[in-house]
């Protein structure tokens, strides 16, 4: 059956304070990264900022962390984990209703240098542009990229990939140029956007929300442009970890349900049989086991199920 899914458009208000960002962060168990976080956002030569902090139920002093910052931190409680799509929609909300110009998605497991916020809207006014992101490294490897802005491969499901991801940064991806994604750990996006793309998927709760958003954006001509003098440093993965049993089962569940929610059915089962059927070779190759094989198929069902389009019982 087909999905009756409809993503929410924002509602602009009819007034906004030209240049004003609000600095939207999600805070989940954040207490151990924040002290970075904060020293690098106090130390900006751009002051035009609020700064949102979601908290999703923290159970430990992030909120108070944010809130003994000062009156330039708002500080949102949601009292329990909503998860950062929806956590990234409140922030947007409250920084649109109180007038801001730009919303600046930022993880708050990263540190910056001084001028990134004037960058990031300096560059949106020199290329005209919706949406800007900086060049993003490896926290612990400070010269190897993360991601140098990214790319859809149409033909596996447009799934996202990043330039350089793993690369010396060699001057290889200057001048500044439209790239088609970037992950939301860092991106200036205009006011406007949120009308016409509409806000994050909150089905997501996390992974894959930003690619979701990003396609959408895509797809609707919203450009979006790599500014390479723009630099951030990623504590990739600091939080959650790379293979906990909670991101294994998103990334797997959320991949299903993009993939179903954006694609032509056919084609979104195509790929969902080509997907499942190559983790039971891999399970076959000794890659992983026959057990995790099985999970990760479960968790793409779920979210064939997530999207609508699978008949639920």
């Amino acid at each position: 059956m087909g999905s009756r899914y409809a993503d929410e458009h924002m509602e602009l208000p009819a007034q906004y304070i030209a240049g004003k960002i609000g600095v939207v962060t999600v805070l989940y168990g954040s207490g151990a990264v924040l002290a970075d976080f904060f020293d690098s956002i106090e130390k900006q030569t751009y002051k035009e900022f609020v700064v949102y902090c979601v908290d999703n139920g923290s159970q430990d002093d992030s909120a108070e962390q944010c809130r003994a910052r000062g009156e330039n931190y708002v500080v949102i409680e949601n009292g329990e984990n909503l998860g950062v799509a929806a956590g990234n929609n409140i922030g947007t909300r409250a920084a649109v209703g109180s007038g801001c110009e730009f919303v600046l998605f930022l993880n708050n497991d990263v540190v910056f240098g001084p001028d990134l916020f004037a960058q990031l809207v300096d560059g949106l006014k020199q290329h005209s542009c919706s949406m800007a992101t900086p060049m993003m490294y490896y926290f612990d490897r400070p010269d190897v990229i993360w991601a140098a802005g990214g790319y859809f491969q149409p033909w596996f499901g447009y799934r996202c990939l990043h330039f350089g991801d793993g690369d010396l940064d060699q001057g290889q991806y200057r001048p500044a140029r439209r790239v088609a994604y970037t992950p939301t750990c860092c991106a200036i996006v205009r006011r406007e956007v949120f009308q016409s793309v509409g806000m994050m998927d909150e089905r997501y709760f996390v992974y894959w929300d930003d690619t979701d958003f990003m396609l959408r954006a895509y797809r609707l001509g919203e450009q979006l442009y790599l500014l390479p003098d723009a630099k951030l440093w990623h504590k990739v993965s600091s939080l959650i970890g790379t293979s906990s049993p909670f991101r294994t089962r998103f990334v797997h569940r959320n991949h299903a349900l993009y993939g179903h929610k954006n694609l032509p059915a056919p084609f979104a089962y195509l790929i969902s049989f080509g997907y499942c059927l190559g983790y039971l070779l891999l399970s076959l190759m000794g890659r992983i086991s026959l057990s995790e094989a099985r999970d990760r198929v479960r968790f793409w069902r779920e979210g064939i199920r997530t999207s609508g389009m699978l008949r639920v019982g």
